[in-house]
């Protein structure tokens, strides 16, 4: 037995030691479904990939054992590799308890929209590459992925006749940017999803890794927060005269959003958001409200890229957030830890209007 078929096969190395009543008032619970339904998407491609089939495939039960089926692949027409699952819950015939919890009177999710990481395999590791670089730069709205994922989730709402309480987004890695970006693009719609981001990129200088200094962390900050909000503040003097608004200003709709971000502060690939929203924190705190509001709206290269003409949205600038970080001494950035038994987390709520 190899080592990736153990990490691919749910008996092996999923999170088999929650109930069979699942408590989905449980954050616990929740987290590990979640997760676990992304790490279906991996196997689904991995499956594809292998050509496993029918009683071979290793992805059903990543799902199944939660009472999930699977309704829906998510292809992208590029290279032809799965990169995302919609899945549809079940409810056991003879569990009543299953549907509702006792303690928070939340109910499982109709539907759960999941979409994988980067996957370093032949087949699908050069489209994947090509797309973790599109989030450096913050041009991944305009990618294939976003836009077949953001119609599957439009058709679930509508679906659902217009409901959205009762469904999950998903993500990991470059999957919690597609998330994100189609959980933002929903909120201009009116719709807040349920989502949970996990290890999700931050692109920038990964400041909370290669500075350990806290004053001279605050003084980059600093400076990066006045230069922002004054290129925001000049440029849209010159675009539009006269407002104080940003044409097509979503941010009072955004605040509503809080989404689930599961980060781990050995991971550089997602640590910076712990500075981001510490620095947020301490400016409006100290009441710099206005900066602060303008650094949550933009970046540099959005700013500049808008004075040119050109679409670019920072989608990990966030207003509000619930933040639950992984306590353990883990430095992967893999997807595993966040249904690791005994699992020791924080969480904390950011929503600062």
């Amino acid at each position: 037995m190899t080592k990736s078929y153990e990490k691919e096969t749910f008996h092996l190395s999923g999170p088999q030691y929650l109930p069979k009543i699942l408590d989905w008032g449980n954050a616990s619970h929740r987290r590990s479904i979640a997760a676990s339904s992304v790490k279906g998407v991996y196997i689904l491609e991995r499956d594809r990939q292998k050509n496993r089939q029918g009683p071979d495939a290793l992805a059903p039960p990543w799902w199944e054992s939660f009472h999930f089926s699977l309704i829906e692949t998510l292809v992208d027409s590029k290279d032809q590799s799965i990169f995302g699952a919609i899945y549809q819950y079940k409810c056991p015939n003879n569990d009543h308890h299953s549907t509702t919890s006792s303690h928070h009177n939340k109910n499982p999710p109709k539907y759960v929209i999941a979409f994988r990481g980067t996957l370093l395999k032949p087949k699908s590791a050069y489209q994947d590459l090509k797309l973790d670089l599109r989030v450096l730069v913050h041009r991944l709205h305009n990618s294939t992925r976003i836009t077949i994922g953001l119609q599957a989730v439009q058709n679930i709402v509508d679906l659902n006749q217009g409901s959205y309480n009762d469904i999950w987004l998903a993500g990991h890695s470059l999957g919690s940017t597609i998330s994100l970006i189609i959980g933002r693009d929903m909120v201009k719609n009116d719709i807040n999803l349920e989502t949970y981001l996990f290890n999700p990129p931050f692109a920038s200088l990964p400041i909370e890794k290669i500075i350990n200094n806290s004053t001279l962390k605050l003084g980059i900050r600093c400076a990066h927060s006045v230069v922002t909000a004054g290129l925001s503040f000049a440029i849209n003097m010159v675009m539009s005269p006269g407002s104080t608004n940003q044409p097509n200003d979503t941010f009072p709709k955004l605040c509503g959003w809080v989404p689930y971000l599961f980060v781990n502060k050995s991971d550089p690939i997602c640590s910076d958001y712990f500075g981001y929203f510490e620095y947020l924190e301490k400016m409006i705190e100290s009441g710099a409200d206005d900066i602060a509001r303008v650094v949550t709206r933009n970046s540099l290269q959005s700013i500049l890229e808008t004075a040119i003409g050109r679409e670019s949205e920072p989608s990990q600038n966030l207003p509000s957030a619930h933040m639950i970080t992984n306590l353990s001494p883990c430095t992967s950035h893999g997807l595993s830890q966040w249904w690791a038994p005994g699992l020791q987390c924080n969480y904390k709520r950011y929503k600062f209007w």
